[in-house]
């Protein structure tokens, strides 16, 4: 999935603003507690960051897992080029940090007692909630599938079980079968997550399963890194890969998980040996149990802070959130958590608001040897967030083979940090 270019700003900060702190009752900050849920990029990041700006402010995290499988580098996985553990990160660093950590799923906030109902049983009192939920699926927007239909046809994207059954499904399936991807329309998690998986695949099929295909079905007639995709398809892959974009319909109206079969708009069938459904995604569910979704079930935010436009005294992170032109990405979620840690300290300490700088690079691997990416880098300004002109861009189409493999290396270098980074392994 996505990945980081080198270059990036490093911090997510670059200075503070003389703007005024909200006009609201501060908890002082030797006393003040930061409740965090999600122990992903955004979340684990927040917690870490706010801890070491604010060695006074209790900051606990709540995640149900105690090992946290990334989405970034679980393409990697099904490829056969990592193992699973590989991209599994615990807690203790965090821990080490000062950061009370508690196994347990998040079931329900009350804004307006500002407390946190963890499945536990324990209610978590805060001055401050940091959300960063990941996403969840869209049951049912896509017919004939549902989360007992996931389990047949499996999404895997989130990183677990799911990827574990779609790597058994490829293992299982018959050479000269065809791979059958349904992808979705925008908004939706690591756009160019699912280009990289169809790569991956590929090179699994090409080292074990050579006569196979994949076939992607595609709910819109654009994709991020598009050329560079099609190009590393075509000199890697030869014609193994066939992308459909929605006007060549493209569009899955309709799944049959138990037969592998999908059609689309215009009425075509297509049979799968395995069949891997992205469906539709909104917010992660404490998001709606907060409040703080609109009526796109994504999260409003306010981009000098990432705090919610809907319920004070929230911030949320990451895929969740409206935040365009920054893609739903690891990485930016990884900046989002550092400014929402910056913003927070800031207010329970009584200094003014840091400048909101973010940045996001997105690598995909789409051979062993050969690494694309886009990066941009982004600010607030009058209330909304904008892409700085001239910061970003993608790799160049008529780079060198050593050029490529650069951009490979530089992915798993980026990887590698920023894992040091967020969970201290």
């Amino acid at each position: 999935m996505s990945l980081q270019r080198r270059t990036v700003l490093s911090s997510a900060l670059a200075g503070a603003a003389a703007l005024a702190l909200p006009s609201i009752v501060r908890a002082q900050a030797g006393s003040a507690h930061v409740v965090v849920v999600g122990g992903g990029f955004g979340g684990a990041t927040a917690a870490r960051y706010l801890k070491a700006q604010a060695p006074q402010v209790r900051v606990t995290l709540v995640e149900p897992a105690e090992r946290f499988y990334t989405c970034p580098f679980s393409n990697l996985y099904l490829a056969g080029l990592r193992s699973f553990e590989s991209i599994g990160h615990g807690y203790d660093g965090l821990r080490k940090a000062g950061v009370e950590v508690i196994h347990a799923r998040a079931e329900d906030v009350d804004a307006s007692a500002r407390s946190v109902r963890l499945s536990s049983g324990q209610t978590l009192h805060y001055d401050k909630l940091v959300l960063s939920p990941g996403v969840d699926m869209r049951w049912n927007a896509l017919e004939g599938y549902d989360e007992a239909t996931a389990r047949l046809a499996p999404h895997a994207w989130k990183a677990g079980p799911q990827t574990r059954l779609l790597r058994q499904q490829m293992e299982a399936m018959e050479d000269g079968g065809t791979f059958v991807m349904v992808i979705p329309a925008n908004p939706f998690r690591c756009p160019p997550g699912p280009y990289e998986r169809a790569a991956m695949v590929a090179h699994y099929f090409q080292q074990h399963k050579p006569k196979s295909k994949i076939l992607l079905l595609d709910n819109k007639d654009a994709f991020s890194k598009q050329g560079l995709f099609l190009q590393g398809y075509k000199a890697l892959y030869g014609d193994m890969i066939e992308w459909v974009k929605q006007s060549d319909d493209g569009q899955v109206v309709r799944v049959d998980a138990r037969q592998r079969v999908v059609e689309t708009a215009f009425g075509t069938r297509h049979q799968a040996s395995v069949l891997n459904v992205i469906p539709p995604q909104k917010a992660g569910f404490i998001a709606d149990r907060a409040g703080v979704t609109d009526a796109s079930g994504w999260v409003p935010i306010r981009p000098e802070s990432f705090a919610s436009t809907q319920v004070p005294h929230v911030h949320v992170l990451g895929d969740a959130t409206i935040a365009a032109p920054m893609p739903k990405s690891g990485f930016a979620a990884n900046t989002q958590g550092k400014l929402a840690a910056a913003a927070i300290a800031a207010e329970l300490t009584g200094q003014p608001l840091p400048t909101a700088s973010l940045a996001n690079t997105c690598y995909s691997l789409v051979g062993t040897d050969y690494g694309i990416s886009v990066t941009g880098v982004y600010q607030a300004q009058a209330s909304k967030l904008v892409e700085m002109p001239g910061s970003g861009g993608v790799s160049p189409v008529q780079a060198d083979a050593g050029f490529r493999k650069a951009e490979a290396i530089y992915g798993a270098a980026w990887y590698r940090a920023i894992s040091t980074d967020i969970w201290g392994a």
